[in-house]
């Protein structure tokens, strides 16, 4: 059985997909990090890679997430990912809208397993 999954947010650019999921099969009583998950998706190899949450803020205009692995801005249509330690900078478009694509649907899947 293929894992279940609602997708929370979507970003992408060429590269890179960056999204929040709620994993949909799991029981009531499941950890809450196990039922919500942001994840990050490399378009060439489809590679998933845990974000580990840390916290958020948010306002009228513009969410902030915060992971070990970076800084996370999002509006309601792009975003950008700022890698720890300044590393990388990602500008993002806001997808969130959209289904996202079998490609990262399978890769998610089967990172899930």
């Amino acid at each position: 059985m293929k894992p279940a999954f609602k997708t929370l947010y979507y970003l992408e650019n060429g590269s890179l997909s960056i999204l929040e999921i709620k994993r949909t099969d799991l029981s009531e009583d499941a950890d809450i990090s196990d039922v919500y998950k942001w994840l990050q998706v490399d378009k060439f190899s489809f590679q998933v890679s845990l974000l580990s949450f840390r916290s958020m803020d948010s306002s009228d205009n513009v969410e902030e997430r915060f992971f070990d692995q970076g800084y996370l801005k999002i509006n309601k249509d792009e975003g950008t990912f700022i890698e720890k330690f300044n590393s990388g900078l990602h500008n993002l478009k806001n997808q969130s809208n959209r289904e996202i694509p079998s490609e990262v649907q399978v890769a998610v899947e089967a990172f899930l397993n």
